[in-house]
């Protein structure tokens, strides 16, 4: 008598059938089962979105916390949109794109990221670059898979590996440089290592890789057969003669990168949901099918006037890069007389800051007493880091007008006030 019937007979004995005996065991698995997914209970609310909801709440808010440029779009491409929509380009697009769109790429990404990509078999448009990260993850990620990220990170990047069923393999960019050990770096990679995730010009930290550093990663890509996922969606806001280099230009990468970015940033439509995804043709065909029943396609009108941004001329770019610059400077100015450390940003619009000599808790005590007490919105680091890290840093966002700025200094007068005044009420012993 095999195992199962001894069982059956087994059971049969105390009067309940064997098929009475498996809806008990379902059912109890019901009763275990939780309402919400592992993978949403895991996922942390993001501190960049609590921002702009307490800022919407609170009169009177300075606000450089979230990337929202305060500049108008382009009147071109204003223009270009609204006469989309009268003309009835309001229907579904080409799920992978505008075919005219993914040529306009395809001539950007030649000229400025110096990648040749057929825009048939290896541009999609996507609904933003957010969008074009998640399809990539899920269409190459396994569930325990390791990706690594370089830690401070944007914060997406965590609950996106979590969705794809990967695990985060976390290496830190060591202040003040934010550069990273090689060893370190060597030792993050393994047999289930899938992706390196890199994002230059670098979110939070201002940072743009070095064609060395990027080397470093291409070498261990190609030591252990792994995946290059890039993040460019800063890649014209550069300063001081930094260069912006894609990691497909570098030899051997180019068919194994993915190439992520977008229109949000460069043109300031963060709202439009513009992005992209440049990759070889096998790994295109993949996404694409996820991207197919993710979004199904971009929003039409606004992918027209995205040909036309993306045709703009060099006057353009390099009137951003000479006013973020100028932004730039005047924000570190007003955070170094408020007592903030940091390393000067190379790229972005962010400045991201050592926090940790105003005697916080921790950083998001600091991001509230900011928001509470001197009408300050800002970015607390901890949502740059793994959930279990502890972090003392303040991240400012400068895509926003001189007089904003300057209105922050005030704030922030208001906050060196109120530490002296805590300060001086400590008992002394």
């Amino acid at each position: 008598m095999g195992i199962k019937s001894r069982a059956r007979e087994f059971i049969s004995r105390f009067c309940f059938s064997w098929p009475e005996i498996c809806r008990h065991f379902h059912r109890a698995q019901d009763i275990r089962r939780t309402a919400i997914s592992h993978r949403a209970t895991i996922i942390r609310e993001s501190n960049i979105r609590d921002a702009a909801r307490l800022v919407s709440q609170i009169p009177n808010i300075v606000n450089l916390g979230q990337g929202l440029p305060e500049y108008p779009v382009p009147q071109v491409l204003k223009e270009a949109a609204q006469q989309a929509i009268a003309a009835d380009v309001n229907q579904y697009s080409n799920t992978w794109g505008l075919p005219a769109l993914r040529e306009a790429i395809a001539r950007k990404m030649k000229h400025y990221n110096g990648i040749t990509a057929d825009p048939e078999t290896e541009i999609t448009v996507t609904v933003g670059a957010s969008e074009a990260l998640n399809a990539a993850l899920l269409a190459t990620v396994n569930p325990g898979d390791e990706v690594i990220v370089f830690e401070p990170f944007y914060e997406n990047y965590h609950p996106n590996i979590t969705i794809a069923g990967g695990t985060p393999r976390y290496v830190r960019l060591h202040a003040p440089a934010y550069t990273f050990d090689a060893d370190e770096l060597a030792a993050a990679f393994n047999h289930r290592t899938r992706a390196i995730l890199i994002n230059t010009p670098h979110n939070p930290t201002g940072r743009v890789f070095t064609l060395a550093e990027l080397q470093v990663v291409a070498d261990l890509c190609k030591k252990w057969d792994v995946l290059a996922i890039t993040d460019e969606i800063y890649e014209y806001m550069v300063y001081d003669g930094a260069k912006h280099i894609s990691m497909a230009t570098l030899p051997g990468m180019r068919e194994r990168t993915i190439t992520i970015s977008g229109l949000s940033k460069t043109f300031g439509v963060t709202g439009w949901r513009l992005g992209y995804v440049v990759a070889p043709p096998e790994y295109t065909k993949a996404l694409r099918r996820v991207h197919d029943y993710l979004t199904l396609c971009a929003p039409a009108p606004l992918q027209v006037a995205g040909i036309v941004a993306l045709d703009m001329g060099e006057d353009f770019y390099k009137g951003m890069v000479e006013k973020y610059q100028a932004l730039r400077d005047q924000l570190c100015v007003v955070a170094q007389r408020a007592g903030f450390k940091f390393r000067k940003p190379e790229g972005t619009y962010y400045l991201f800051t050592d926090a940790s000599s105003f005697g916080f808790e921790n950083d998001r005590k600091m991001w509230e007493y900011l928001l509470r007490e001197c009408g300050l919105a800002t970015i607390a680091g901890y949502c740059f880091y793994r959930p279990d890290a502890r972090t003392q840093n303040i991240r400012f966002c400068y895509a926003k007008s001189p007089k904003t700025i300057a209105a922050a200094e005030e704030r922030l007068a208001l906050f060196t006030d109120l530490m002296v005044q805590r300060d001086l009420a400590k008992p002394r012993r």
